[in-house]
């Protein structure tokens, strides 16, 4: 044997185990017919249930009342009657004034007060005897007249008199500063011992959580729609923290009580307020919310789990698991999202089993494995269903 025919041989020996093994690795991977094995999926479903109309925003939670507290009158504060962060009532006390130099402003005014009203009273006695004595000639005319005049100056002096008690007395009840509105505190921004001026700085504010608004945006294009709608009644506004997953936690409901009566010129859009309950502090002042505004309920409207949509180059589209369990690719359009629920339309119907995950190891018209069995008669998810009272 030559030496050529030596090698060849010993090429065919090293070979052949290799062909044997990859031979083996293909039987192996394709069983049965020759095919590649089912993929893996999970599966939900087509659905039609009643779904919202929504027009959704970023709104910042704002008080419906937000005071700064400040002193009418000045002095030395002798007193803190409130905890940072309390809530208060109106008319509750919160910081006391040294009253005593008010108390001997008004003691003086009143005093004053006697004074004049005891020559008032003298000057209009002497006014009456002159008024008879004119008569008799006893006294002339320009006589009668001047303590006439004298007798109106005090009167008039006892006027401005009371005018100073009755300020004295505000300024007395100024000492007391009370929150003129229903709310809860922020930190205290004086402290007990400092000095204080009429009209100076806050010392504290104090902003309504209960009832409380959110205040946000919508284009100018959507205020038609929102109008045409509100002819029916107030419209359903729910919030949600911005940030939250959907299904996280129930969204706040509420109503829409605010459309401003112009279009804001740089940003194009329509400033809006939502009023909401607030008895469990769910919303904060400041909060940055997630609105949506609800128009109304569509009766059936064609649903799917969100992750089913999957968006290709043609469009998007959903795979549908026909009755062989074979995965066939449907168009769709999405017409809007709700919550974990994409509303859409195109070539599928109430029922079909959709796959929501796996798609990336899925080929058209190959069959796939379910892990689990798809939902059947599934209720609506919670972000789809109406408040309660909303469908119109």
């Amino acid at each position: 044997m030559t030496r050529w025919n030596l090698r060849r041989a010993a090429v065919l020996v090293i070979a052949l185990p290799v062909f044997g093994l990859v031979a083996a690795m293909v039987a192996g991977a394709a069983p049965g017919k020759g095919g590649p094995p089912p993929a893996p999926v999970v599966a939900g479903q087509v659905q039609a249930q009643p779904m919202p109309v929504l027009l959704q925003a970023v709104g910042t939670v704002e008080p419906i009342e937000s005071v700064s507290v400040r002193p009418q009158v000045g002095g030395v504060i002798t007193r803190v009657a409130f905890n940072d962060g309390q809530d208060v009532k109106a008319g509750q006390a919160l910081f006391q004034i040294d009253p005593r130099p008010l108390q001997a402003s008004l003691d003086a005014a009143r005093a004053q007060l006697s004074r004049d009203q005891a020559q008032a009273a003298n000057a209009a006695a002497q006014a009456e005897r002159y008024a008879r004595l004119v008569e008799k000639d006893y006294v002339t005319r320009e006589q009668a007249d001047a303590v006439r005049t004298q007798a109106d100056v005090f009167a008039a002096t006892v006027q401005a008199d009371q005018a100073l008690v009755e300020q004295a007395k505000l300024n007395l009840a100024y000492a007391t500063v009370a929150s003129p509105v229903a709310g809860r505190t922020g930190a205290v921004l004086v402290k007990k011992g400092n000095v204080v001026a009429a009209g100076g700085g806050p010392l504290v504010v104090v902003n309504q959580l209960d009832p409380i608004r959110v205040a946000f945006s919508l284009p100018a294009t959507q205020l038609a729609e929102i109008r045409r709608h509100q002819a029916g009644g107030p419209l359903v506004v729910r919030a949600r923290p911005s940030g939250s997953k959907a299904g996280a936690g129930e969204s706040i409901v509420g109503k829409l009580v605010f459309v401003d009566n112009a279009v804001g010129p740089n940003s194009g859009a329509v400033a809006m307020k939502a009023e909401f309950a607030n008895g469990d502090d769910s919303l904060w002042p400041g909060q940055f919310v997630d609105v949506e505004v609800e128009l109304e309920i569509e009766p059936l409207a064609l649903t799917v789990p969100a992750m089913a949509v999957v968006a290709g180059q043609a469009g998007t589209f959903v795979y549908v698991i026909d009755e062989t369990g074979k995965a066939q690719k449907k168009a769709i359009t999405v017409r809007r999202t709700v919550g974990a629920l994409a509303v859409i339309e195109g070539d599928v119907t109430a029922g079909q089993a959709v796959i929501t995950d796996g798609q990336m190891r899925v080929v058209p018209g190959a069959a796939v494995t379910v892990k689990g069995a798809p939902p059947a008669g599934a209720a609506p998810a919670t972000a789809g269903k109406p408040a309660e009272g909303a469908a119109r």
